[in-house]
């Protein structure tokens, strides 16, 4: 698989003008829906990961090889620029390197690394809390090493306008752009003060997570992109429905199933002719028929 063509497509994007959402996928099949509607980027998220391998919550019970394993999945089926959430980096900064090399090996377009003290340590149930910023540059510095494709994207992330305070915030990211990586994502911006401080206060591009109710300064509803983009964002998350939306739909077609709802009788399913495009059957007819 050629890698490195969709992370130059990244990072064309994180230096271009425009901000964009990304389409939050989780398996082969996701990826390819977000490909074919023409999302620029696909957002692989940790707590979807999570559910997705362990049927288990946001806790960080997932591990380092069963995160890049479907990382990989992703990847490899189709030529979509994959950014992934790789939470604190699965330990301290040594595990930080090998995070990168694995999620690099992968054939992920980009990475985060979040300062949050993460597992949860004992006595914290409830209070997230933030490592100590030379920790995180430590972090920050040891991804960078782990990189080997120099055309990767390595954002350093954190949640620190919600845990912290403004101050710190813009403490943290001066402090990881100076440590040298490409981009910087804050999780839980809230307003438009925050994006000003950030858009002053650094020169890289900015990827965000808006808290529910964020609205830009000319929109009446969402976001304003273009106002984000002309404060230097270029990635602003929407949510991770898509996931919960087929939670959703699989647990209601189960239930009709187990109600007794003949099958013929099941609505909103995928018809035939998009379970072939999504599966690229059209391929895999070719292939037969030149091989078999």
């Amino acid at each position: 698989m050629n890698w490195t063509e969709r992370r130059e497509r990244f990072r064309a994007l994180t230096q271009s003008e425009k901000c964009v959402h990304p389409g939050s996928v989780f398996d082969p099949i996701s990826a390819r829906i977000a490909e074919d509607l023409g999302f620029e980027v696909g957002m692989f998220a940790g707590s979807i990961a999570s559910m997705t391998v362990l049927g288990a919550p946001d806790l960080i019970v997932l591990t380092l090889s069963e995160f890049a394993e479907q990382a990989y999945r992703i990847c490899r089926a189709g030529n979509l620029a994959l950014l992934v959430d790789a939470d604190h980096g699965y330990g301290n900064a040594l595990n930080v390197k090998r995070t990168v090399e694995e999620l690099e090996s992968a054939g992920v377009a980009a990475l985060t690394i979040e300062d949050t003290d993460l597992p949860q340590p004992h006595g914290t149930v409830g209070a997230p809390r933030l490592i100590s910023i030379d920790e995180g540059v430590g972090k920050m510095k040891a991804a960078l090493e782990g990189r080997q494709d120099p055309s990767l994207v390595i954002a350093a992330r954190s949640s620190a306008f919600r845990v912290t305070n403004n101050e710190d915030a813009i403490a943290r990211a001066k402090a990881y752009e100076a440590a040298g990586v490409d981009a910087l994502f804050f999780a839980g911006v809230g307003s438009k003060e925050q994006i000003e401080l950030l858009n002053e206060a650094v020169s890289i591009p900015l990827f965000i997570a808006p808290q529910s109710g964020f609205v830009g300064p000319d929109s009446k509803e969402g976001v304003d992109l273009e106002y984000l983009a002309s404060k230097g964002a270029r990635i602003c998350l929407q949510s991770h429905q898509p996931f919960s939306a087929a939670v959703q739909a699989t647990y209601a077609t189960l239930k009709a199933l187990r109600d007794g709802v003949p099958p013929s009788e099941i609505k909103n399913t995928a018809p035939g002719e998009l379970m072939k495009q999504l599966t690229r059957d059209p391929d895999y007819q070719r292939l037969m028929k030149d091989y078999l």
